[in-house]
């Protein structure tokens, strides 16, 4: 019988894409990144979400995110994602957490009831924590690095951490999570060197809109990386889940 996941089907079997009905996942920020992720999670016919952010949508996010557009501007981030998730596939279960991930609200999270956790958050100690917090609970867990200031959507690559190299965020985490005892962890993460933004010269346009969460300026993004990350990050999740492997090329 025909139904909307059948193509998927073709190529997970029936076993492999009854997992991903089951299946229960945490995409932790719906920026560039989590937005294309959660996405492709829809339309793979995961059954259950959690998205957790507290960003609403902003003019210029418009360049980028998979939730910007000039009727969205204003609105929470997760409840448009929630909408697009529902009329992607109505019968998918989707539960919001309007605030941003932090160590202090960390435990609010239910993370022995995910199947798969996505960490798609620009802070270092927010991902820290997300990354203790899954693998004490024993979920998979993939991580996005820097994603920012990058140019070449086909740089980006799946590694273990300790195996990555270039990027400054991955440099940062390497040595963060051995001090805590992380053994390892699924990344995606780009060798390119990261582009020198081009900053205005008119200080009257370092406003709001071109800062991040932390007050500081914002890196420079583009339309064809955030959303390469997010489907390579769907990709392994998706994989990991309905257990199937790919024949990669020598």
């Amino acid at each position: 019988m025909i139904h909307q996941f059948s193509r998927t089907e073709l190529l997970l079997g029936k076993e492999g894409m009854e997992r991903l009905y089951k299946s229960r996942v945490a995409v932790f920020g719906i920026g560039g990144v989590g937005g294309h992720c959660v996405d492709a999670l829809a339309r793979s016919g995961i059954g259950e979400f959690d998205l957790i952010d507290n960003d609403e949508v902003t003019l210029t996010n418009l360049n980028r995110q998979l939730v910007a557009d000039h009727e969205t501007i204003g609105r929470s981030k997760i409840l448009v994602m929630k909408e697009r998730i529902l009329a992607i596939n109505p019968e998918a279960k989707v539960n919001i957490h309007s605030c941003f991930f932090l160590p202090e609200n960390a435990d609010q999270f239910p993370f022995n009831q995910y199947d798969y956790v996505v960490d798609a958050v620009d802070t270092v100690s927010a991902k820290i924590e997300l990354i203790l917090k899954s693998q004490a609970a024993a979920v998979p867990v993939i991580s996005s690095m820097g994603a920012g200031n990058k140019l070449d959507p086909t740089a980006f690559e799946v590694a273990d951490i300790y195996q990555t190299s270039v990027c400054p965020l991955a440099k940062v985490m390497r040595r963060e999570l051995k001090k805590r005892g992380v053994k390892q962890l699924k990344v995606v993460y780009s060798k390119e060197e990261p582009v020198k933004p081009k900053f205005y010269e008119d200080n009257d346009t370092v406003d709001a809109e071109t800062k991040g969460t932390t007050n500081r300026l914002a890196p420079g993004s583009i339309a064809f990386v955030p959303s390469v990350v997010g489907l390579i990050l769907a990709g392994e999740v998706i994989k990991d889940l309905a257990g199937v492997s790919v024949n990669k090329r020598n």
